[in-house]
């Protein structure tokens, strides 16, 4: 979301949203005034509260109230606003090295099962973070490509055409984006084209497991073919990985209890689509904390954080999901995730997801 804000709107967003998350209570002007130094006097803040509340940002939940963070009040907090000063990035890194510390002197991988290493990991994640925990067991499908094709069906559709090393066969059909100029594409010359990008994708891909797929370079695909590269990334990547997952999957729930008590659960309903979600509907919550974003660094951990709205599931569409993937090398294995309410200290359970994927990355490799 690209929103231009002025120093002073940044600094009042980030003061209003900083408060809410401490009291859960709607924020006036007064209390900013009280609690930061924002060197502004209590008309000026509700003024701004007032622009940032007309660019959705901010809301009023009745009349009389003060104002609380919208979803995208949230969102620009997280990508523009986290970590305005040192003493706050002192304090993620002390929780993150908590967070390392805690797992390397709790868990010993040398006497446990798998199982109820993970198990102990979820529980000091939701400990130290006050979320929901999630860690998946680490994938265990070690299939590979043999090869990959891609075939002109008729004019403007092709097909994906992906076989493993098993000989297992599954494809995927797409329309096919208009060159640039072209009012009718020759078929021969499209034919063409997809065999050469074929070959590209069978001398990169070959021999490697499905989860690496999303790891290819498409720059090194040739400049006149590139038109391809952008809308096969997402096609290809997204047929390896729903061909990689296990038919079964599991994930480590902790925390649930501690989390349902906060004011944001007191609807009872809700409170049951959720405890559905996690306990009978994992698999939908596995593809989406599963899905491997891009990683401009392969040895580092990269956040996602999915806020409100942003959610696809509706059980969780009033919480914030933040999920990191560990891998062994640059093979993603699993994923580790806190779940909890939009007004959630999203400086720490960053801080702390992405230290677990890091330990778990360490661990496994």
């Amino acid at each position: 979301m690209q929103v231009q804000l002025t120093n002073r709107q940044q600094h009042i967003l980030w003061a209003t949203v900083r408060h809410y998350i401490a009291t859960a209570e709607p924020v006036g002007s007064k209390a900013l005034v009280e609690e930061y130094d924002l060197g502004v006097s209590s008309a000026t803040i509700r003024n701004v509260m007032g622009v940032l509340e007309k660019s959705g940002l901010l809301y009023q939940p009745h009349t009389s109230a003060g104002r609380v963070p919208s979803d995208s009040g949230y969102r620009i907090y997280v990508d523009q606003l986290i970590t305005p000063s040192l003493r706050d990035a002192t304090r993620t890194e002390v929780l993150a090295k908590e967070v390392e510390l805690a797992l390397q002197q709790r868990l010993q991988w040398e006497d446990w099962s798998l199982e109820i290493l993970l198990q102990g990991a979820a529980q000091i994640l939701a400990s130290l973070s006050g979320c929901i925990s999630l860690i998946t067991m680490p994938q265990t499908n070690t299939a590979s490509v043999r090869h990959l094709q891609l075939v002109q069906i008729e004019a403007g559709q092709i097909m994906l055409i992906l076989v493993t090393d098993s000989y297992e066969t599954h494809s995927k059909l797409m329309d096919l984006p208009p060159a640039r100029g072209e009012t009718k594409p020759d078929s021969e010359v499209i034919d063409r084209e997809l065999q050469i990008v074929s070959n590209f994708l069978n001398s990169h891909l070959r021999g490697r497991s499905l989860l690496e797929i999303s790891t290819l370079d498409w720059s090194q695909l040739d400049r006149e073919f590139q038109r391809y590269g952008e809308f096969l990334k997402d096609s290809v990547a997204e047929l390896a990985n729903r061909t990689a997952a296990p038919a079964a999957t599991q994930i480590m729930v902790r925390g649930v209890a501690e989390v349902l008590r906060q004011p944001e659960f007191s609807q009872i309903q809700q409170v049951q689509t959720i405890i559905q979600l996690l306990e009978e509907e994992q698999e939908q919550l596995w593809r989406l904390i599963f899905e491997e974003p891009e990683l401009d660094d392969m040895h580092k951990s990269k956040v996602t954080v999915r806020i409100g709205a942003e959610n696809p599931l509706e059980p969780i569409r009033t919480c914030s999901l933040i999920s990191s993937t560990y891998r062994r090398g640059t093979v993603p294995l699993g994923s580790v995730g806190v779940l909890g309410p939009t007004r959630l200290d999203y400086e720490s359970a960053i801080a702390v997801v992405a230290a677990a994927a890091d330990y778990l990355s360490e661990a496994f490799s």
